[in-house]
């Protein structure tokens, strides 16, 4: 009975007292927080800074594309035009990251078709993975068969070609149709009418095989030469050297003009006799380019000089053609007024007359052209215009 009365008051006391004890139970707990210990035990309950994920390197092996092939370690397939590119599909067999590498001088072939790498290349392939790589190539014939086809890597090599490979690779400036005019200089001499743009005076060389393809501005013409010449390949036994019309066409030609002019040996002190004597003393068949020369970069010469070689009659009908197209050649609009007043005196119903009629229409359509592609000029304003 005593234990129930002392049950009876003290529970209750118990279950009203124990709300207005947490205070000071929390109080307590925030103090020993404040203090070294508390921060130590605070310090515990932190999860300490994750490091960094560190991704090793995934080892890449270097092998070089015949080697890999041959072992079997890529499967290649190779996809080439006959002339500048082959596409490479190349497939890792292996089990580790390989860096396959293409070496300058590497030969391809297809039939009777054969290319030579002109500038390195590479790419990595992942296990189990395909890649494609693009291939520089040049043509070692000029007889190749142009067209898509598959090629196979050739044990073959072409040493005397090392030299101006490795040209190639030191002189930017040097252009693939540099490089491949080159390239058949040396493999093959070819003339100067079988990889020219321009039309030869002499005629085109008749040969088994259309060499269209491989005919290359005037410019890729110079800097090959050019190539061969500091690699010390004497310019008599280059064919193309031979031909006097590739002299004044690379002259004339203003974006080869500076090549030209290193090439040949002539300064800015000599041009002007290098046009002279052309003129005057130059081949016959090409002594009239001459006028087409100072037209373009002796304008104000000209424009004095054409006029007389056209009225002259005792002057060859090609040299007084020559001199009303040349005109034109000035783009100079004190050119067709001209033109026209000798139009007028050379009689319409002649060549001449009608010469100097498509030469003033040609001259006319230049000057259109030039003024057309003047930038115009727009006024902006941030608000609108004010009304006076």
């Amino acid at each position: 009975m005593k234990t129930k009365a002392f049950c009876a008051i003290v529970v209750p006391m118990l279950a009203i007292g124990s709300p207005a004890g947490w205070p000071a139970f929390v109080h307590v707990r925030s103090t020993l927080v404040g203090t070294p210990a508390g921060q130590a035990v605070a310090s515990a309950l932190v999860a300490p800074p994750v490091a960094p994920l560190v991704v090793p390197e995934i080892p890449v092996d270097s092998v070089e594309l015949q080697t890999a092939v041959e072992r079997r370690v890529v499967i290649a397939d190779f996809r080439g035009n006959g002339r500048n590119v082959i596409d490479a599909k190349l497939t890792n067999m292996g089990t580790s990251r390989l860096k396959v590498e293409a070496e300058v001088g590497e030969m391809f072939e297809a039939g009777w078709n054969t290319v030579i790498l002109v500038r390195p290349a590479s790419v990595e392939i992942a296990p189990g993975k395909t890649a494609q790589l693009q291939l520089a190539t040049v043509a070692t014939r000029a007889a190749n068969k142009l067209s898509e086809q598959s090629y196979k890597l050739s044990h073959g090599r072409l040493p005397k070609l090392d030299r101006l490979l490795a040209y190639a690779q030191e002189h930017p400036e040097f252009t693939a149709g540099a490089v491949q005019t080159a390239v058949l200089a040396v493999t093959e001499n070819l003339p100067l009418s079988a990889v020219c743009k321009f039309t030869p005076i002499a005629g085109e060389l008749k040969s088994r095989f259309n060499s269209d393809a491989f005919r290359v501005d005037t410019l890729d013409l110079i800097l090959a030469l050019s190539a061969l010449r500091e690699l010390g390949v004497p310019d008599a036994s280059v064919v193309m050297t031979i031909d006097p019309q590739l002299k004044v066409e690379a002259m004339i030609e203003p974006l080869c003009r500076a090549a030209a002019m290193r090439y040949y040996g002539i300064t800015a002190a000599t041009e002007w006799e290098f046009w002279k004597g052309e003129l005057l003393r130059g081949e016959p068949s090409t002594r009239h380019y001459a006028l087409y020369g100072i037209a373009r970069f002796y304008p104000e010469v000209a424009l004095e000089m054409l006029p007389k070689w056209a009225r002259e009659t005792k002057t060859n009908p090609v040299f007084r053609t020559s001199a009303l197209q040349a005109l034109a050649d000035t783009k100079r609009p004190e050119a067709l007024p001209l033109l026209r007043q000798l139009a007028d005196e050379l009689g319409l119903n002649t060549e001449l007359g009608r010469a100097a009629v498509g030469a003033a229409e040609f001259l006319d359509e230049q000057l259109a052209a030039v003024s057309a592609k003047h930038a115009s000029v727009t006024f902006r304003t941030s608000g609108k215009l004010e009304r006076f």
